[in-house]
C-alpha cells in the first residue's frame, strides 16, 4: 500500500514579521489545555456540529482510572499549580472515546463528584461552626441580658451546623463505601468506544472500516484488533478527531495488553507514529506521541523510536507558541518517559537537552516548572549530560528569582553535586547556593520583593539542615551566614522578621505557651504560674525519668544542632541580637521576639556546647557596661533589655522542667482527643480560706442568685472547688449550710437538659473541667461521698447509660448517649466525670450499686458505637484492679482492629511508669506489670497492626532495667512478626538476664551475623532517613517552625537500637564481640576506606563501620575496645579532612557515641575535640571540634569552567566549528550564530529576514537546516530564537529529514534482524 501523502504545508506556524527579541509566548489562546491530563482532544468542528453538544468531542478527559496496571511512563502535571479553564471555554460533559485512556467510569466519576460535593458541604459548615463557637465566646463579655437573644439565635445555629456535619459525615462514610463495592464488570472497554463512536456513521459505508458491533471485539486477539486499528490510521484525508480517537483506542489496546507492545512490528508501527506526528493538526501530533510513549518498554525500543527522527520532532514540538500547549505538553512527557527506562537517560540527545534548557529559562511559559523539574532528575542521574547542555545557569537562576514553587528540592538537588569531591567538579564554583543568602543583602529587593524573600528563607534553611549545605555556606569563615546576620540592619520589618525566623527554624526552638502574650507586649510576671502548676500537676512523670532513659537516650538531633548553634555564635549572632534589642527605632514587637530569641540562644547553649562555647555567652558583655557606668538613657535601656532577657531565661527554664516529659502523658493515645481530664491554669484560692471569706466566694459565684448557669462565674467556681471544697470542714459547711453543691451537682443531672444538652464547644469545656474537678473534691472526704451517693446525679447517669444497653429492657426514642448527642453537646463530658471515680474504690462502688459495670461491658459489645465505647476506655482510670481492667483485656481481644489499637494505645500510659518495688497486700503485682502482660499478649494478636503498637509501646518500656526483667520473664515470642519484633529483642541483649534467654534460643549468633554481613549497611540508611525526617519539619514553613506545642512534638529523635551498642552493655556480650573478632574487623575497614570518596558501596560499608565502632565505644564496658587501637584517631581524620561531606557528619556523629562514655570522653579529648559536660561533669554526647574553621574546611574546589567547553567530564571530543562553503549559507550560519548573543539578537534577525527574502532557495536545503540544527544542540539560544530560526525554514525540509525512504528501508531491515522473528500482523 502506498504511504498517505500529505498537503505541502509547514510543521511548524511561518513567521512574517520580523523577529522580536523578549516576545511572550505564555499567553492562552482559546484552545489552551485547562489542565493537567494524559487524555486528547479533539478539534472542534465547523458549522452545525460545532453547536451540537452530542457531536462536540470533549475538551479532555480527567486523570484517573485506566486499564493499564500503573501510570504511563513519563506522566506529570504540566504545571506545578492547579489550572483552570479558561474563560472563552465551556466545561462539557466527558462523553464519547477520545479520551479513554483517562475517562473513568461513569458511575465512578459521578460518586468522586459527590464525595467532593459532600466534603465542600463539610467544610463550610465546619467554617459556620468555628464562627458560631467564636462568637458565643465574645458574647460572654457581654450580660446576659444583652446577649440574650444573639446567644439563642447563635447556639440554634451552632446546633443546626453540628446536625448537618453529623449527616454529611455520615453520607460521605456511604458513599465512599459505596464506591468500593464490587460491581458487575462493564462491558470491554474497546466495545465501548466502537458503540459510542461519533465517527461510525460517517464512515461506516467506507469499505475501508468494518461495522463495529458490541460484542465483536470482546472475542478478537488483541493482535488482530491492534492490526485492525493500524490499518485505520492508513487512511488519509480525514478529520483529525478520526485519528485523535484511533489513536486513543490504541493506547487502550497497550495498555490493556502489556506485553503487546514487545511484538510490535516497528517498520510499520513506525511508519504510522512519523505519519501522525508530521500531520498538521496539533491534537493528531499530541496524539501521535502519546501512542509512541506508550509503547516503550526497553533502551533497545527508544533506540528503534529514535530512529524514527523522533529527535527533529519533539524539538520542533517543545519551541511553538502557547497555543499549542496540549502538543509541547505531549511531546515533554514523551522525553520524560526516556527517564522510566534502565540506560533510557543515554538516549536523550544533547538537542532535546539543550530546548528543554530554553523552556526552563523562559520565565512565562507554561512548562517551564516541569522542565525544571525533568533538569533536576537528570542531574542527579547524570550531572555531565545537563553541564554540558547548560542546565546548571537555568538552575542556579530559578534558585535566585525563585519563582520555582519548589525552591527546597531545587537547593537539594544542586547540594547533591556538594557532597562528593567529582559531582563538584560539575559546579562552576561552590558558592552557587549562595544566591539565597544574597537576596536579604541587596537592600533593594529587600524592600521590595516578599515573595522572592519567603522564597529565599526557605532554601537558607533547606540548606542548614545538611551536612553539604551546612559545608557549601561555611566556606570563607562562614561569610554567607555572617552577611545573613548583618542584614539585620536593614530598616525592613519584613526582613528582620523573616531572617529571626530563620535562626528559629534552623534552631528548632520551639515557642512556649506564654511567646504570643510576651510579643504582644504584656509581662512575664503571670506566665511563671502556669509552668509551676504544670509542673504540680504531673509530679509523677517527672519522677518517671529514669536514669535508665537518659543514659539510654541519644539525640542526634540535638548533637547537630549544638554544631550549628556554635557556627551562629561565631558568625556574630549574639551582637546581632543585642543591637537590635538595644534599638530605639526598631519595631517594639520585634525587639520582644529578638530579646525571646536571645535568651532561649543562652538555654540553648547553657544545655548544649561545651564550656568554651558557651561561657562567655552568660556575661552579656554587649549589654552590662563597665562597672563605672553613668547613668544615662541608653545605660537605663540596656539594663531593661538585661533584666527582660533574664525573666526570659528563668521563664524558659521554668516552662522546660513542667513540659520535658509531657509526651508521656498528653500524647500516649488517640484517647486525648476525647478525653476531657484538664490541669488547672489558675491561682489556687486559699485552701484555709476562713468562713466569712468563702460564703462572700459562694455569693459572689451567683448559683444561690440565678438558676441560668449562663450568669454563674465559673473561674470563681473552679477555684473554690480547687481549693476550699478540698478542706473537708469547708465542704461540709457547703453541703449543710447552703444549696452551693446542691444546685451545681443539679446542673449536671442528665434529665435536667442543662449540662447535657449544651453544646460542644470549646469556650464550654469549663463545665466539664469544673465537673471533673467535683468529683475529685468530693471524694477526698467522707461528707462528699456521702453527699454523692445519695444525690440523684449518679442514678440518673446509670439509667440513661441503660438506654444503650439492649439487654438492660429500657428504651428512649432519642437515647441521652446518641451518636448524635456525643458528638454535638457535651453528653460526651459524662464519661469524664465517670473517670474522675474510676481513680478511687469508692468511685468504683458508686458503679457497681448502678450497675454501671454491667453496662459497661454491654457497650463493649456494640459494633456501631466505636466512639461511645472510645469515650468510655479513654475516660476510665484502669490503676485500681476491677472489672474496668476485665473490660479492657475484653476490648483487647474480642473486639475489631480499630478498637484493639485503640485499646492497646492506652496501656502506653500505664506500661511506662517506673513499676514499684513492692506489691500490695494482696499480693497483686504493680499496675506496670499488670499492662506489660496484657501487652505481651497483644503480640500474638491476628493483625499485624496491633501487634506493631505493643511492640512499640513495649520498647519504651523497657528503657528502665526493672521493666526490661519482667518483659523477659514473660517470654514473648517474636518470631512471627519478624522484623518488627527485632528492636524490641534487641532490648533484651542490655540485661543479663535477657542475653541468657536470647542465648537460649540461638538468636544471638544468628542476629550478630546478620549485622555483620548485612544489617550493618542498612543501619546507615535507617538513621539517614530518620534524620532527613526530623530537620522535614523546619521546612514545612517558616510560620510553623517554632510554632508547636510541646505535647504535639516528637519525644525525641533517638538513635535507632544498635546490635553491638546493645551487646556491648553486659559482659557476656562483650567476651562474645572479642571471641568473634568483628570489632577489628570494623577498625580495618575504618583504616583502610577512610580516603574511600567514589564508590558508593564502599562509602556505605565505611559508615556501617563507623556506627558499629562508635555505638560500641559509647558504652562503659565497650570503650575497653577502643584502647587496642587508634580508631579514634582515624574517625578524627576523617571528620576533619574527608572530602564527603555526609561522611564527615557520620564521623562527627560518631565521635559524639564514643564521648556518652567515661574513657571514650578521655580519648576524644586527647585529640582536640571539646565535649558537652552536665553540672556534675558527666558527659551528655555532644562534642564539637576546637576549630570550626578547620572542620569545615572542604578541600578540591573547583576552577570556573564555561558550560559544555570541557568535554573530558562527558567523555567527548571537543566541538568542531560548523561552516559551509557555499557563501550565502555561511552568511545564514554567522547569523544564526549572533542570534545567541543577546546585544546582536535584533540584527541578526533582520539579516535572516533578509536573507530569507533574497535568497528563499537557501532555506529550502536539507543539508543547511542539518548543520542549523547542530548548532542549536551545541550551544546556547533562548526559546523564542530557536522559534524564529526553525521557522525561517520552508516546511517541505522537515519532512525530508523525517521521512528519508532510503535510510528509513535500512533501518527497518537491521531492525527486524535484531528483533528476531516475530509475528507478522495483516499489514506487513
Amino acid at each position: 500500500m502506498n504511504p498517505p501523502k500529505y498537503p505541502a504545508s509547514s510543521v511548524t506556524p511561518k513567521q512574517d514579521t520580523l523577529f522580536r527579541h523578549g516576545r511572550s509566548i505564555s499567553n492562552e489562546g482559546s484552545t489552551a489545555v485547562a489542565g493537567p491530563r494524559d487524555g486528547l482532544q479533539a478539534p472542534f468542528r465547523d458549522g452545525r456540529e460545532a453547536r451540537s453538544m452530542s457531536n462536540a468531542p470533549p475538551i479532555f478527559g480527567p486523570r484517573g482510572s485506566s486499564l493499564a496496571q500503573g501510570p504511563p511512563p513519563g506522566s506529570f502535571s504540566s504545571d506545578l499549580k492547579t489550572m483552570t479553564l479558561p474563560r472563552n471555554v465551556t466545561p462539557r460533559t466527558e462523553q464519547g472515546p477520545f479520551f479513554a485512556d483517562y475517562g473513568p467510569k461513569d458511575e465512578e466519576r459521578t460518586s468522586e463528584q459527590r464525595q467532593s460535593e459532600l466534603r465542600d458541604q463539610i467544610s463550610k459548615e465546619t467554617k459556620i461552626k468555628i464562627g458560631s463557637e467564636n462568637l458565643l465566646e465574645a458574647l460572654t463579655s457581654k450580660s446576659a441580658r444583652q446577649a440574650k437573644d444573639q446567644r439563642t439565635r447563635v447556639e440554634a445555629e451552632l446546633g443546626s451546623s453540628n446536625r448537618k456535619i453529623l449527616e454529611l459525615t455520615s453520607q460521605l462514610e456511604e458513599e465512599i463505601g459505596r464506591s468500593k463495592r464490587p460491581r458487575t464488570p462493564p462491558r470491554n472497554r474497546l466495545s465501548a468506544i466502537f458503540h459510542s463512536s461519533p465517527t461510525n456513521s460517517s464512515h461506516g459505508d467506507d469499505g475501508s472500516v468494518q461495522a463495529e458491533h458490541p460484542g465483536t471485539e470482546e472475542s478478537e486477539s488483541p493482535t488482530f484488533a491492534l492490526s485492525e486499528i493500524l490499518q485505520a490510521l492508513e487512511i488519509e484525508g480525514l478529520q483529525p478527531d478520526y485519528y485523535v480517537e484511533r489513536a486513543n483506542r490504541l493506547v487502550d489496546l497497550l495498555k490493556k495488553y502489556p506485553s503487546l507492545k514487545y511484538d510490535l512490528v516497528w517498520p510499520v508501527f513506525g511508519l504510522r507514529v512519523q505519519t501522525m506526528l508530521l500531520s498538521q493538526s496539533r491534537e493528531v501530533i499530541a496524539a501521535g506521541y502519546r501512542v509512541t510513549r506508550h509503547a516503550i518498554t526497553d533502551r533497545r525500543s527508544l533506540q528503534t523510536i529514535r530512529r524514527l527522527n523522533t529527535d527533529e520532532l519533539v524539538m520542533l514540538s517543545l519551541v511553538k507558541e502557547s497555543k499549542a500547549n496540549i502538543e509541547r505538553e505531549q511531546a515533554l512527557k514523551f522525553v520524560r518517559a526516556f527517564l522510566d527506562v534502565k540506560g533510557g537517560i543515554h538516549e536523550i540527545s544533547n538537542l532535546i537537552l539543550r530546548t528543554i534548557v530554553a523552556v526552563a529559562e523562559h520565565h512565562e511559559d507554561r512548562l517551564r516548572n516541569i522542565s525544571i523539574l525533568t533538569l533536576l532528575e537528570l542531574l542527579i542521574r547524570s550531572p555531565a549530560k545537563v553541564v554540558d547542555a547548560g542546565g546548571m545557569a537555568s538552575l542556579t537562576q530559578a534558585l535566585l528569582d525563585g519563582s520555582y514553587p519548589g525552591s527546597e528540592s531545587l537547593a537539594s538537588t544542586i547540594l547533591f553535586l556538594f557532597n562528593k569531591p567529582t559531582d563538584r567538579l560539575y559546579l562552576k564554583s561552590c558558592h552557587e547556593l549562595d544566591a539565597a543568602f544574597t537576596v536579604f543583602t541587596d537592600p533593594i529587593v529587600v524592600h521590595s520583593s516578599e515573595e522572592k524573600l519567603k522564597a529565599s528563607a526557605s532554601v537558607i534553611i533547606a540548606l542548614l539542615q545538611s551536612w553539604p549545605g551546612l559545608h557549601s555556606v561555611s566556606n570563607d569563615g562562614f561569610a554567607a551566614i555572617k552577611g545573613l546576620l548583618l542584614s539585620l540592619a536593614y530598616p525592613s520589618l519584613l526582613a528582620r522578621d523573616l531572617i529571626l525566623d530563620i535562626v528559629n527554624a534552623i534552631l528548632q526552638i520551639k515557642a512556649p505557651s506564654w511567646s504570643s502574650a510576651f510579643l504582644a507586649g504584656r509581662r512575664l510576671t503571670t506566665y511563671g504560674r502556669v509552668a509551676n502548676l504544670n509542673k504540680e500537676a504531673t509530679p509523677s512523670t517527672t519522677a518517671a525519668m529514669s536514669e535508665d532513659e537518659e543514659e539510654s537516650r541519644i539525640n542526634l538531633r540535638e548533637h547537630y544542632l549544638a554544631l550549628l548553634l556554635a557556627v551562629l555564635i561565631q558568625s556574630g549572632l549574639p551582637q546581632v541580637l543585642s543591637k537590635l534589642i538595644q534599638e530605639e527605632a526598631a519595631e517594639s514587637g520585634l525587639r520582644r521576639k529578638a530579646t525571646l530569641l536571645h535568651g532561649e540562644m543562652l538555654n540553648l547553649a547553657n544545655r548544649l556546647l561545651p564550656q568554651k562555647y558557651s561561657s562567655s555567652l552568660q556575661v552579656l558583655s554587649q549589654l552590662v557596661g563597665p562597672d563605672d557606668f553613668k547613668p544615662t538613657n541608653n545605660s537605663l535601656q540596656q539594663i531593661s533589655m538585661t533584666y527582660q532577657i533574664d525573666s526570659v531565661s528563668r521563664t524558659l527554664y521554668r516552662s522546660q522542667a513542667a513540659s520535658k516529659h509531657s509526651y508521656d502523658t498528653l500524647s500516649w493515645s488517640k484517647q486525648q482527643k476525647t478525653s476531657l481530664a484538664f490541669q488547672s491554669t489558675k491561682q489556687q484560692v486559699d485552701h484555709d480560706m476562713d468562713e466569712i471569706k468563702f460564703r462572700a466566694a459562694i455569693v459572689e459565684t451567683q448559683i444561690l442568685n440565678h438558676a441560668n448557669f449562663l450568669k454563674w462565674d465559673w473561674n470563681l467556681i473552679e477555684e473554690l472547688i480547687e481549693g476550699p471544697l478540698r478542706n473537708p470542714k469547708r465542704l461540709n459547711e457547703a453541703i449543710v449550710g447552703t444549696k452551693f453543691l446542691k444546685r451545681l451537682l443539679g446542673f449536671y443531672r442528665p434529665f435536667k437538659y442543662r449540662f447535657s444538652a449544651t453544646l460542644n464547644t470549646k469556650l464550654n469545656q469549663r463545665y466539664v473541667r469544673a465537673g471533673v474537678a467535683l468529683m475529685k473534691a468530693l471524694l477526698q472526704s467522707n461528707e462528699g461521698i456521702a453527699f454523692l451517693w445519695d444525690s440523684k446525679f449518679l442514678r440518673q447517669l446509670g439509667e440513661c447509660l441503660s438506654q444503650i444497653d439492649r439487654t438492660s429492657g429500657f428504651f428512649a426514642d432519642e437515647p441521652l448517649f446518641s451518636n448524635w448527642r456525643t458528638s454535638s453537646t457535651l453528653t460526651g463530658g459524662y464519661f469524664s466525670l465517670l473517670g474522675a471515680l474510676s481513680s478511687d474504690p469508692r468511685g468504683l462502688q458508686m458503679f457497681e450499686r448502678w450497675h454501671m459495670i454491667n453496662i459497661s461491658y454491654h457497650i463493649i459489645d456494640l459494633r456501631d458505637r466505636d466512639d461511645l465505647i472510645e469515650l468510655l476506655l479513654g475516660n476510665m482510670d484502669f490503676t485500681l484492679d476491677s472489672h474496668l481492667r476485665v473490660m479492657l483485656s475484653k476490648a483487647l481481644t474480642a473486639s475489631h482492629k480499630h478498637i484493639r489499637i485503640f485499646a492497646t494505645e492506652l496501656l502506653r500510659k500505664y506500661a511506662i511508669q517506673p513499676a514499684r518495688a513492692e506489691t500490695d497486700m494482696q499480693g497483686r503485682s504493680s499496675v506496670c506489670e499488670w499492662a506489660i502482660r496484657l501487652l505481651v499478649t497483644q503480640l500474638y494478636d491476628p493483625e499485624v497492626e496491633v501487634s506493631e503498637v505493643a511492640v512499640q509501646i513495649l520498647e519504651e518500656s523497657c528503657q528502665w532495667k526493672s521493666h526490661l526483667e519482667y518483659v523477659v520473664r514473660c517470654r514473648p515470642q517474636l518470631d512471627h512478626l519478624n522484623n518488627i519484633g527485632a528492636p524490641l529483642l534487641l532490648r533484651f541483649l542490655s540485661t543479663s538476664l535477657g542475653y541468657q534467654y536470647l542465648d537460649r534460643l540461638d538468636y544471638i549468633t544468628q542476629e550478630m551475623d546478620d549485622w555483620f554481613l548485612g544489617r550493618n549497611n542498612s543501619y546507615v540508611t535507617l538513621v539517614e532517613a530518620m534524620l532527613s525526617r526530623e530537620f522535614s519539619a523546619s521546612l514545612n514553613g517558616l510560620s510553623q517552625s517554632h510554632m508547636h506545642e510541646p505535647s504535639l512534638l516528637p519525644k525525641h529523635s533517638a538513635l535507632p537500637p544498635h546490635f553491638y551498642r546493645e551487646l556491648s552493655r553486659t559482659k557476656e556480650g562483650c567476651v562474645l564481640l572479642q571471641d568473634s573478632g568483628h570489632f577489628d574487623k570494623f577498625v580495618m575497614t575504618i583504616r583502610d576506606a577512610r580516603t574511600e570518596q567514589e564508590d558508593q558501596e564502599a562509602m556505605t560499608k565505611l559508615k556501617g563501620c563507623l556506627w558499629a565502632v562508635g555505638n560500641i565505644g559509647s558504652m562503659e564496658l565497650g570503650a575497653s575496645f577502643l584502647d587496642d587501637s587508634d580508631v579514634v584517631q582515624w574517625i578524627v581524620e576523617i571528620a576533619e579532612h574527608s572530602e564527603v561531606a555526609t561522611l564527615r557528619g557520620t564521623a562527627f556523629f560518631v565521635l559524639g557515641l564514643i564521648s556518652r562514655s567515661l574513657h571514650g570522653m578521655e580519648i576524644i579529648t586527647q585529640h582536640g575535640w571539646l565535649t558537652a559536660t552536665d553540672y556534675y561533669g558527666r558527659s551528655i554526647g555532644y562534642c564539637l571540634p576546637s576549630s570550626l574553621g578547620v572542620f569545615f574546611s572542604i578541600g578540591n574546589q573547583p576552577q570556573p569552567v564555561e558550560d559544555g567547553a570541557s568535554r573530558s567530564r562527558g567523555g567527548g571530543e571537543p566541538h568542531h566549528p560548523i561552516v559551509d562553503k557555499d557563501p550565502i549559507h555561511a552568511c545564514i550560519l554567522e547569523s544564526v550564530a549572533s542570534t545567541g548573543n543577546t546585544v546582536l539578537t535584533k540584527k541578526a534577525a533582520g539579516e535572516l529576514n533578509s536573507l530569507k527574502t533574497h535568497h528563499v532557495e537557501a532555506f529550502s536545503s536539507v543539508e543547511l537546516y542539518r548543520k542549523v540544527r547542530d548548532m542549536l544542540g551545541r550551544y546556547r539560544f533562548h526559546l523564542p530564537v530557536r522559534r524564529f530560526i526553525l521557522d525561517l525554514f520552508n516546511r517541505s525540509v522537515i519532512r525530508e529529514v523525517v521521512l528519508d525512504e532510503e535510510e528509513s528501508e535500512n533501518e527497518s531491515i537491521q531492525t527486524e534482524r535484531a528483533m528476531g522473528v516475530r509475528p507478522r500482523h495483516p499489514l506487513s
